[in-house]
């Protein structure tokens, strides 16, 4: 795949998930206004939930596809697709079974007596959404990322109509947006079932030689890592919602996000880039152009990310009283405070990991963090009794871990750390957008005052990324022309980008 094709991929998977967290947000905006904050909060308590449990349940399978379609042709990829499915199937039952047993014992363990209902109505949900997972990778390996984007759009507007409108217009009760829930995971499984028969339309189905053990065998550590992943990030939401209580949870979990076109950029370069990292390994290409490859998308990933990062910090408090209402206004600390993660999620080691198959060092890293971010969760609990403290704990132990990948990533590929990460231009970008970034915010205050939420934020937004773009050229950042390449798909070489 040349690199005029990588970009165009990239900017298919970039849109398709920037709708499916567009998505997430507007739902969150919608249901704060129309939900009670006790309401609010254990419907976030049930998405804490399921996000925690999916990830042992769909055992690290939406990987595989990734990581072995890019191996078989394309007779033998539809033999494995269909396999893989029958196996999300299977835990996507199992997951429906054991929330509703675990019902009661999770709303104690939550000390939220009124989510044990909520989470039994919730369970079959999972039964539905499961066998859909691992799209992004079938059309990523087979060059049709745009199906991704078709897809996500798709799918993402009928979950979110299926959840609000019946808050809007029927009655504002979790039960009611749970109920549109389940419906409109009946319909996007429907179909997530017909778009992964699209690359394989008129293909006659090969068996591939490939067991059920060689999947496990390579899912289960990923499964494995990314459960202590969720154990990781779930840590600071079980304390808070355990000693804290609902209000708190809820005013913590509006603050404490990242941004969607963060996510947007990292998961379409990580999508992206996991298929062909496997082909270049498999096919043992020079250690050389893997490097440049992974260089490339974490510098082109930070002129995009580190501009809209600085920028939400230092307009955090527009930005979540306009999202949230005044009511959430003491969201702001753990906005500014979780965006500091951002600088970080640039440095995709994930794919680079994966596709050397080094999967077990991955989940051991993982498994050393959730007990380091459970025990010094716990002990900040006790001495300092401060929803703040485990926020900001979180922030340096994830911040941690990435350097502790970057590390093993340069010795995997047998490269000093000081040629294999890019810092002195990042922080060339970090400190120009800063720059930029508290001038408009001081000639905004000048000009406008407190004239209009809406409209300050607006100017704001439109001053700042113009003076970046046309001031790019002073430290030799191309930003015109990484935005033309994506859109266009046209190549464009790394010294023009920077």
């Amino acid at each position: 795949m040349n690199n005029n094709t990588n970009k165009r991929q990239a900017l298919w998977v970039g849109i398709g998930s920037l709708s499916s967290f567009t998505m997430a947000i507007v739902s969150a905006v919608i249901l704060s206004r129309f939900l009670d904050k006790e309401s609010y909060g254990t419907y976030r308590q049930v998405l804490y939930v399921y996000s925690t449990l999916l990830v042992v349940f769909s055992a690290g399978l939406p990987n595989v596809f990734s990581y072995f379609l890019p191996r078989f042709s394309l007779n033998e990829g539809k033999y494995i697709v269909w396999k893989i499915t029958k196996i999300l199937f299977l835990t996507g039952f199992l997951f429906s079974l054991i929330l509703y047993y675990l019902a009661d014992f999770l709303s104690i363990i939550l000390n939220n007596l009124e989510l044990s209902p909520v989470l039994k109505l919730f369970s079959p949900i999972p039964l539905l959404m499961l066998p859909a997972l691992g799209i992004e990778g079938v059309f990523a390996t087979y060059k049709k990322a745009k199906f991704i984007a078709f897809y996500n759009i798709i799918t993402r507007v009928i979950v979110l109509l299926g959840i609000v409108l019946p808050v809007i217009f029927y009655q504002r009760s979790v039960y009611s947006a749970l109920y549109g829930w389940f419906f409109a995971a009946l319909i996007s499984l429907i179909i997530a079932l017909f778009f992964k028969k699209i690359p394989f339309k008129g293909i006659k189905n090969k068996k591939a030689k490939i067991t059920y053990k060689e999947i496990l065998l390579y899912s289960i550590p990923i499964a494995i890592a990314s459960f202590w992943g969720v154990v990781i990030k779930s840590a600071d939401q079980f304390y808070i919602s355990r000693f804290f209580g609902t209000e708190a949870f809820a005013v913590f979990s509006n603050g404490f996000i990242e941004l969607p076109f963060v996510s947007m950029v990292t998961l379409a370069a990580s999508t992206v880039l996991m298929p062909l990292f496997s082909k270049m390994i498999h096919n043992k290409a020079r250690t050389e152009d893997v490097i440049n490859l992974w260089k490339s998308a974490i510098l082109k990933s930070a002129i995009i990310i580190y501009p809209i990062v600085i920028f939400f910090i230092i307009n955090a408090t527009s930005v979540v009283v306009l999202l949230y209402s005044e009511n959430y206004v003491e969201s702001v600390l753990f906005f500014r405070i979780a965006m500091f993660i951002n600088f970080f999620n640039v440095i995709l080691f994930a794919p680079l990991i994966f596709a050397f198959g080094k999967t077990k060092y991955y989940s051991n890293v993982h498994m050393v963090f959730a007990i380091l971010t459970w025990l010094f969760g716990y002990l900040v609990i006790l001495i300092f009794d401060s929803p703040i403290g485990i926020a900001l704990l979180s922030v340096f132990l994830r911040i941690l871990k990435v350097i502790v990948f970057l590390h093993f990533s340069s010795k995997i590929l047998k490269v000093n750390i000081r040629f294999f990460f890019p810092i002195k231009k990042i922080l060339l970008i970090i400190t120009h957008s800063s720059v930029i970034g508290f001038f408009v915010s001081l000639l905004s205050d000048f000009l406008l005052g407190n004239l209009n939420l809406f409209f300050n934020l607006l100017f704001n937004c439109a001053v700042y990324f113009t003076v970046l773009i046309f001031t790019g050229n002073m430290i030799k950042v191309n930003y015109i022309g990484l935005i033309a390449s994506f859109v266009k798909g046209k190549d464009e070489n790394q010294d023009k980008v920077f």
